[in-house]
């Protein structure tokens, strides 16, 4: 929707609805856009925010503060009435931990931006321990601190990283104690703030850099003790969660007991102190080189009684009559063959044998009932003879051979011809046929 604005001094003009819609020749008067920037601005709600008081000057009625990100280098101004701050059962002092309901405000004649303080409160040290209590509990509903998250450390770390304050006692500690177990241990060292609005970032840019790294086998984050408020930055959520994100194992190594820091819960070993820490994640050189001797021993011990029973079985097995003369089982095996070879010769003789004299008792009847045998004892086969349609005809009957019939009459010695008398004979008159 247009808007109309009547610029003091000029004949009313039709200004752009949006700043979008400017431009040289239709431009906005800088007093809409600061109208439009005070509407917009005072618009957000007021929030409660965190953060510490480092400025802080009373200049009559009000009152000019500085808060300064607990965990970050971001400080913000901020005005504040000074009968807030006689409300305070304690009067508030460069250093201390607030929280602070703050409200934008736009100045419009002179265009600055104002954080308005309209409740501010000091956070004191049962705030801080309830506030990590609410963190550590929806934390660990989250699973952060599951016993299966948490991975084994190796063995015998051979590159071991370690974030520590710059020059520390803690580091010191690791270093030494880490060198008197094993001297062969090396260490990648992130010398870091572990206090602070800084520490938070650098540790956890320190962790990344070890985790990236193939050659380091565990990391160690270690710091001397301290106040509540130094151990502050152990328990940030941020940092939390880029230890369980971490590939490499990690070990907490914050020297304390009276407080205990999330980091603690999430790290894959807690250690109390730092000297606790290198006791526990490299070995004692002595302790296993008497291990070593140990495992060397009882190998020794076990190969010797190994050999020694199995010598005992290949004795026992080289005295069995089988080893001690071999040749007796080939010469049984041998007596056994030639036994089966002659009972298998005989049975197949006599197989032979039998099958000859029944052949020879086929080829008997065979040759009884061949029309050779008949004809040998004195029979004749009486056939016509060729030349005629029915040449070659055995006659079975005197009236297929009628008179003058020519015929061929087969015996025992051969073939010859006659010619048939024809007419039935009788039983007793035997006539000789013509030849």
């Amino acid at each position: 929707m247009a808007e109309n604005a009547i610029v003091p001094g000029t004949a009313p003009t039709t200004v752009p609805a949006t700043a979008a819609e400017t431009t040289p020749d239709n431009p906005w008067p800088l007093q809409l856009l600061s109208q439009k920037l005070k509407a917009h601005i005072e618009r957000a709600p007021a929030a409660w925010v965190e953060g510490q008081v480092i400025e802080l000057n009373r200049r009559g009625t009000s009152a000019f503060l500085t808060l300064r990100d607990v965990d970050a280098e971001i400080s913000l101004p901020a005005s504040v009435w000074s009968k807030i701050l006689d409300r305070q059962e304690s009067p508030l002092e460069r250093g201390s931990r607030v929280v602070a309901l703050l409200k934008a405000e736009f100045w419009l004649k002179t265009g600055r931006l104002n954080m308005s303080v309209k409740d501010i409160r000091p956070v004191g040290l049962g705030d801080l321990l309830a506030r990590i209590e609410r963190l550590r509990h929806a934390l660990g509903a989250e699973g952060l601190f599951a016993e299966s998250r948490k991975k084994r450390l190796p063995l015998l770390p051979h590159r071991i990283g370690l974030i520590t304050g710059r020059d520390s006692d803690a580091k010191k500690d690791v270093l030494r104690n880490a060198a008197l177990r094993w001297p062969a241990v090396e260490f990648e060292i992130r010398e870091v703030a572990v206090q602070g609005n800084t520490a938070v970032a650098q540790i956890i840019r320190a962790l990344k850099e070890l985790d990236a790294r193939p050659d380091v086998d565990v990391i160690v984050v270690a710091r001397g003790g301290g106040a509540l408020e130094d151990l502050l930055p152990f328990s940030n959520e941020e940092l939390i969660r880029a230890v369980a994100g971490a590939v490499t194992p990690v070990v907490s190594a914050i020297g304390h007991e009276a407080d205990r820091p999330i980091l603690d819960d999430v790290a894959d070993l807690r250690a109390s102190t730092p000297t606790d820490a290198a006791k526990r994640i490299v070995p004692e050189v002595s302790e296993e080189l008497a291990r070593v001797r140990q495992a060397e021993a009882q190998l020794h011990r076990s190969v010797t009684q190994l050999v020694a029973r199995e010598s005992d079985r290949l004795a026992a097995l080289r005295s069995r009559p089988v080893l001690a003369a071999p040749e007796v089982m080939v010469n049984v095996r041998e007596e056994e063959v030639e036994r089966l070879a002659r009972r298998s010769t005989a049975a197949i003789s006599a197989a032979v044998t039998r099958a000859a004299d029944q052949l020879g008792h086929l080829q008997a009847q065979v040759r009884a009932l061949s029309p050779q045998q008949t004809l040998d004892r004195g029979y004749a086969v009486v056939q016509l003879a060729a030349g005629g349609p029915s040449a070659g005809t055995v006659v079975r009957h005197p009236s297929e051979a009628p008179a003058e019939t020519d015929l061929s009459i087969r015996v025992a010695g051969g073939k010859f011809g006659a010619t048939s008398t024809g007419g039935p004979q009788s039983a007793g008159a035997r006539q000789p046929a013509r030849t």
